[in-house]
């Protein structure tokens, strides 16, 4: 992996992508701007409606296909092969070439295959564009993301090394660093063997910390062998994404391949629910409600549940009701005149009266579901149960996590990954949240915590508590870069990062930006207007600061951090193809129906998310295991079968951040290999069947894109060619 971040100059951009992309920016800029308020609430919105839509089509199709399917399909067991090898599957198929390899120990399944002479779908020419372009995205992504030591799919990644006739190897993987949990009988608060001080400087330039060896290098500007990255080389590259979303023939042939990996699966069910079944009922001791799960998308003032907030709210009252517990207006009040100002009585108090319940009228409606978080609609309760800065340094707030933190424990096999805040508005947060941390003793072995950053600058500029974007930047990133390279200095702060495994970007996705992020954008320390950057302003800035950061705790032997933000719940298609190049991976995705064959490469979706529609993430369950509750309802509402849910659960352990330590443990010591070798039914509960055929459905629609840049396909004739196998 290049130590330097690769740039790239405008004379290497081609003039007509760059065009491109900024009518697709401007398109996206002027559908924001003329979009009605009214439309985003409209029927065809609503994803029930939808899926209820998409089921009736489902049922017709599969009535039809059971009736031609032995005309247009060619359904075969192959028995063995060199598993040793990939499937790459040309746009040319045979009859004869319809044989894909399998494994020796995978058990035998029905597989689907389509032979005919050509089944692209498009023409040659369009095909082979196409697949360039594809190509180049992923290589982009790649580039990105072991730039910052973010996961990469093994399986794209050994294709992608094959067209250029190299070896992939284990040792050229990258992957996150993450600190395990403290074994029993060890103390996670531990401020012994903390690493000695480098002294190294630090300085804040174009919005990204630059990391110095001394005062001198400074001076001379020779920064540490690190990565940087710079904003134009970023928008460029972005450019280029951007115009593959524009461009037909890619489009095509993505609509294409999506249509027709959704038939597939579908058949797949049809054909092997049955087999995938028998498999899990011979697993001894498993079963979907004791395989590991994580909830990998929730936030930490909403991590319990209705009943549980409203239980702590009555049971603290009871006992705290003298207490002084917020100042408001200079004055100090104790909590019964906090509840007699709200004409509130405790006593009273239901689940609907508390109202944090985040139902249909909260979709699409960031204001009203940023409201739920305001028990009884009050923002004193709020701030005194629900944060940790506040008159009693978030006692409250400790008590109710921990309090959830049992809960997990004694289920054993949930797991949940918080998200605290960290504003920006100044750079004490870090120390107050690492003090609040360790002071009450929050850790927990089910637990990991991101730190999610709200995109409001244009807030704190309107208050005058930053004069630019950069100063916001400097507040969240500078303390994390002293902490590492000076951990004596700041050993409360050294101790909380063990335990965070990433970074989140949060805010009302559909808020509109007037600037049009480019190369020419301002640098942070000129962006000055009250007006709040757009979102790929935003995502560059944070990747390129944890990418510079993961590369200093690497060095240092310490833990890395993904980056994970909200992605997609609304807004235009610049915020996912910003998230495909920088982020690990994203939460939500409700807009990806267009650009999802992309993040099919990449497994770059938060699985949990992908289904958290109305439930969204907050304050949202009836019962004492709202994790449960939401798989309940998942599996009801799209006819989930057990192999699902589990297939569910095992993604959710893969894309979360737990250590490697723990998901070796979890999944099996072999779960970062791809396809059935790489699952452990008897931890996962996952048909072995199911990992064949996911494995083998990336590597054929990866084959696609290969050979269209490995080799030139037959340009003036249509005539079939046979199956190559290829080394991956």
């Amino acid at each position: 992996m290049p130590r330097q971040f690769p740039k790239v100059t405008l004379s290497e951009a081609e003039e007509e992508t760059q065009l491109l992309a900024e009518k697709v920016y401007a398109s996206a800029l002027k559908e924001e701007d003329s979009k009605d308020a009214i439309s985003m609430f409209m029927l065809e919105d609503c994803p029930i409606g939808l899926q209820q839509a998409r089921e009736h089509e489902i049922l017709k199709e599969k009535k039809s296909l059971r009736m031609i399917r032995s005309q247009s399909m060619s359904l075969q067991i192959p028995v063995n092969a060199d598993w040793t090898r990939s499937v790459a599957v040309t746009p040319f198929l045979s009859p004869s070439s319809t044989c894909s390899s399998v494994p020796d120990n995978c058990p035998d399944y029905q597989r689907v295959t389509i032979s005919g002479d050509y089944c692209a779908g498009i023409t040659v020419e369009d095909y082979e564009q196409a697949a360039k372009s594809l190509f180049k995205a992923l290589l982009l992504r790649e580039k990105y993301s072991k730039l910052a030591y973010h996961r990469f799919c093994r399986t794209t990644a050994q294709f992608l090394c094959s067209a250029g006739n190299m070896k992939w190897s284990e040792e050229d993987e990258v992957l996150p660093d993450i600190c395990p949990h403290p074994k029993q009988g060890e103390d996670p608060y531990s401020m012994e063997n903390i690493p000695e001080n480098l002294n190294y400087e630090l300085k804040l330039k174009d919005g990204i910390v630059y990391v110095y060896d001394c005062a001198e290098a400074l001076k001379e500007n020779r920064p540490h062998d690190l990565p940087y990255p710079d904003l134009e080389t970023f928008a460029i590259d972005l450019s280029h994404v951007l115009a593959m979303t524009a461009d037909g023939p890619t489009k095509t042939y993505c609509h294409r391949r999506l249509n027709f990996l959704s038939s597939k699966f579908y058949l797949h069910e049809m054909l092997n629910e049955m087999a995938e079944l028998k498999e899990l009922k011979g697993v001894p001791h498993r079963d979907f409600y004791n395989v590991r799960k994580v909830d990998t998308h929730i936030h930490a003032a909403g991590c319990m549940s209705q009943k549980h907030l409203l239980t702590f709210i009555k049971k603290t009252y009871k006992t705290d009701a003298d207490r002084v517990v917020l100042e408001k207006a200079g004055q100090k009040m104790t909590l019964q005149q906090v509840f007699h100002s709200l004409n509130r009585d405790p006593y009273d108090l239901t689940v609907d009266s508390l109202d944090v319940h985040a139902g249909r009228q909260t979709f699409h409606r960031f204001d009203k579901f940023n409201s739920k978080y305001n028990p009884v609609g009050a923002s004193e309760l709020r701030e005194i149960f629900l944060k940790t800065e506040n008159l009693i340094n978030g006692e409250y707030f400790a008590r109710i996590i921990k309090e959830v933190a049992h809960d997990l424990e004694e289920s054993k096999y949930q797991h949940a990954e918080p998200r605290l805040s960290i504003y920006g508005r100044s750079p004490e947060e870090w120390d107050s949240l690492s003090k609040w941390f360790i002071h009450h003793k929050v850790h927990s072995p089910n637990m990991r915590w991101i730190i999610q950053v709200p995109r409001i600058y244009d807030i704190f500029k309107s208050k005058k508590l930053v004069p630019n974007f950069a100063k916001m930047l400097e507040n969240v990133f500078l303390p994390l870069f002293e902490a590492t390279v000076n951990p004596q200095k700041h050993k409360e702060l050294h101790v909380f990062l063990k335990y965070v495994s990433g970074f989140d970007s949060v805010d009302d996705e559909s808020k509109h930006s007037n600037h049009m992020f480019s190369f020419r954008s301002p640098k942070p320390d000129q962006w000055t207007t009250d007006d709040n950057p757009p979102y790929s302003y935003y995502i560059f800035h944070m990747y390129a600061n944890i990418m510079v950061l993961n590369s200093l705790r690497k060095e240092r032997g310490l833990s890395t951090f993904q980056f994970r933000p909200h992605c997609g719940e609304a807004g235009s298609i610049t915020h996912l193809v910003s998230a495909f190049l920088t982020a690990d991976s994203i939460s939500h995705g409700l807009n990806l129906k267009k650009e999802i064959y992309l993040f099919f490469f990449s497994a770059a979706v938060d699985c949990i998310s992908s289904y958290q529609t109305f439930l969204q993430c907050g304050l949202n369950g009836f019962n004492s295991e709202p994790l449960m509750e939401e798989y309940a309802i998942a599996a009801q509402l799209w006819k989930f079968s057990t192999c699902d849910v589990c297939e569910v659960a095992r993604n959710s352990v893969l894309q979360s951040g737990l250590s490697h330590q723990d998901k070796k443990h979890f999944l099996g010591v072999n779960y970062l290999q791809d396809g059935p070798e790489g699952n452990d039914i008897r931890r996962t509960n996952v048909a072995q069947i199911r990992m064949a055929y996911r494995h083998e459905t990336l590597c054929n629609e990866l084959s696609f894109i290969v050979d269209a840049v490995k080799t030139e396909p037959c340009m003036n004739k249509m005539e079939p060619v046979i199956d190559r196998i290829q080394p991956c």
